[in-house]
Parts: C-alpha cells; structure tokens; sequence
C-alpha cells in the first residue's frame, strides 16, 4: 500500500496498544477478539473497511480440508504435515460453530459435498477416502452423485458450514471491544525501542507487537512477501431467487467450481478461475466475460430447470501462497511483527486456526506447527 504525501496524516494521531493488528477480514478480527480475551489492548487497522477483501467476497464456505484431495495433500506435503492440517480445518470449523453460538449469528449446519466431474475425479475422490479411513479422519464417500445431478461421486463432510462472514466479522470485531481505523493503509512498519511502530494513513500506532492478517496485499505492504504471496482473483455471481433444490455447501472439478443456495433461495457459484489463469491475477476488483459466462453456463448445465436471470457479480483477491497452505511467521529483521497470511482460497476454512498459531508464535513462543513457511527455492506462487 502507497500513501502520498497529501494524504499521509500519520502525524495527527498517536496511539498506543499491546498489539497492532493490520486487517481486518476474517483473520484480523478474530485475532482481535481472541487477544482483548487475553487482556490486551488492540488497535485495528485496515485499510477500507471490515471484511472488504477476500472475506467479504468468498462463499462463505466452512470446510474441512484444503483444496487438495487428501492423499494428493499427504503426497505433496508429507502425510504428518497433511494430517495436522486437516485436524486444523476440523479445529479451525468447530471454533467457528463455537463463536457463532456465543455470538448469536445464524449458520448452516448443512455439510459439504465434493463433487467429481470425471472417472479420474472419481478414482481420487476414492482414493482420497481410503487415505483419510487409514489416517482416522471423517469423510463419507458416495459412489454415485447424491444430488442426481449428473456428477459420478461425492466425498461427503456432514458437520461442514455455511455463514454469512461479512455478519461473522462485524459481530467479532464489535464484541472484541477493540480500537478499529478504518480507511487506514499501512505504508510504514519499524522497529522502536522494545515494540514496533506503524505509520498509517490516519494514525501512527506504537504496538509491543504487530500481525498482519493482509494476506493477498501482503507484497504491497512488505517486500519479503513478494517472494511468498500472488495476488490471484476468484470471481462469482449470484441469481435471482428459485425453489429450492440443494440443501449442502457444494465444491465440484477440484474445487474449481462451488455452489450453495442462500437461505433466501438465490443461487452463488463461483469458480471457471482455472481457464483463465494467465489473467486472473492482480489487484483489480472486475469481472470479466469468460469466467462470467462460464460460471452460468455450470448453472443451467447442472440445473437447467430453474432459468435464474443473475442478480449480482462480483469478484474478490485471494493470496496463494507456494504450498496452497496458510504461513505463519516473523519478519525477519522484524521479529516483533508477525503475519498469517497465503489462505489460497481456504480463509473461512483455516484463518481461526493460523491466528491462534500466529498468537502463540509472538506470544508464547509456541513454534507455527504445519503453518511453516515453505522453501523459497521452490516454484513461485500462483
């Protein structure tokens, strides 16, 4: 983020807190929540408003496991680091249900169901199970399409959710009681006596410690991320109200397409990314004609029935890390500030859980666990 010498009023205000959160989706409130419980003070700053990024603009999606089919996840990353990510997706869905409760929000409690699209999709959905049997983790498979929608298997997770993030931020934020700026950038981060000092567009913040939960804006913030961190953009539409015909969160073709109907009866899909590779990365909030037309030709080819017109379209940054998984860590010549960030599409899945090693890193001096940062001599993001 780059602030002119018009706008920066970092001079006006000063203020101080134990920590300084930077971000403020699903990752940032959370942090903050969690560490006013501890007895902290926190400052918030982020640089539009709540849940303007990623958050704000996903499915709303609560699943366990990543965007990999498990043993192609425990092939990849080694079967320990794969198990303990998906003990953290099931962590991670349980402290979201739990938040919910105390904080009055409504959620689906509808599961989820991964849809394959071909014979091979189904041979690694297969697959898939028999590794997760081995390991004791939970998953029913469907050897036929449960939706009668012409899919050819389903891996089922029944406790899976469906939420509203935009309404789940507010809510965390709001009972956090923490000190929110917003319309905010950071363009400044710097080590100060025993804490840490950010310059923001509005403020100047004095902090013990500082987490960034910036994720996708992360190399705008900070070199160090460039080499971690790509800006990937994920685009959706929504339809107009039709009868119901699905009642559980949907991820089909590898997760490239996804699907649930809201409460209302309106129809959310989103996906098609992966035929337009080459342009969907970057910064820029658009939709664009390929993805749109793919993404509604998916819903009249899987449910040509309803002749939903399209009520909204919108898109949304993600930041794909290396691996596909989440990093937790320290800057390095600024061991006071620490981030969580690299969600690659799973931030509803895995941003409780990341937070909570990302407080016990700073902290406790508890180490990151699976959320290590990857070898940077491997290929680059996206």
């Amino acid at each position: 983020m780059t602030v002119s010498v018009w706008q920066d009023k970092s001079g006006a205000r000063h203020l101080a807190a134990d920590v300084a959160v930077v971000g403020a989706g699903v990752v940032g409130s959370y942090l903050a929540l969690a560490l006013t419980r501890r007895g902290l003070d926190v400052v918030v700053l982020e640089m539009r408003f709540p849940a303007s990024g990623a958050t704000g603009r996903n499915a709303g999606m609560v699943l366990t496991g990543t965007g990999e089919y498990y043993h192609t996840a425990a092939e990849r990353h080694g079967r320990e680091r794969a198990r303990a990510i998906w003990r953290a997706t099931v962590e991670n869905r349980e402290a979201t249900r739990r938040l919910h409760d105390e904080l009055g929000l409504a959620y689906d409690a509808c599961g989820s169901l991964r849809l394959a699209v071909s014979e091979e999709e189904a041979r690694d959905l297969a697959l898939a199970h028999e590794q997760m049997r081995a390991d004791g983790l939970e998953g029913v498979l469907h050897e036929g399409d449960p939706l009668n929608r012409g899919f050819l298997a389903a891996l089922e997770q029944p406790k899976d959710l469906g939420i509203n993030p935009v309404a789940f931020v507010e809510a965390m934020l709001k009972a956090s009681g923490a000190h929110v700026v917003e319309d905010c950038e950071v363009f400044d981060l710097a080590a100060e006596g025993y804490g840490v000092v950010l310059r923001s567009r509005l403020a100047t913040v004095r902090a013990g410690v500082a987490m960034l939960a910036t994720n996708a804006y992360s190399p705008l913030l900070h070199p160090f991320f460039r080499a971690l961190i790509a800006p990937t953009r994920g685009q959706v539409l929504v339809s107009a109200p039709v009868p119901r015909v699905i009642e559980t969160l949907c991820y089909a073709n590898y997760g490239y397409e996804y699907f649930r109907q809201l409460r209302d009866g309106r129809m959310l899909v989103g996906g098609w990314r992966q035929r337009y590779a080459d342009v969907e990365v970057g910064y820029a909030d658009e939709v664009t004609p390929g993805v749109q037309a793919g993404l509604e030709g998916f819903l009249r080819e899987r449910f040509p029935e309803l002749g939903a017109g399209v009520e909204r379209r919108w898109s949304g940054v993600m930041g794909f890390s290396r691996t596909g998984l989440p990093i937790v860590g320290q800057l390095p010549e600024l061991p006071g500030v620490g981030y969580a960030v690299g969600f690659t599409g799973h931030g509803l899945g895995l941003g409780i859980a990341a937070a909570d090693a990302l407080i016990g890193l700073l902290l406790d001096g508890a180490p990151p666990g699976a959320f290590v940062e990857p070898d940077l001599t491997a290929s680059p993001p996206g």
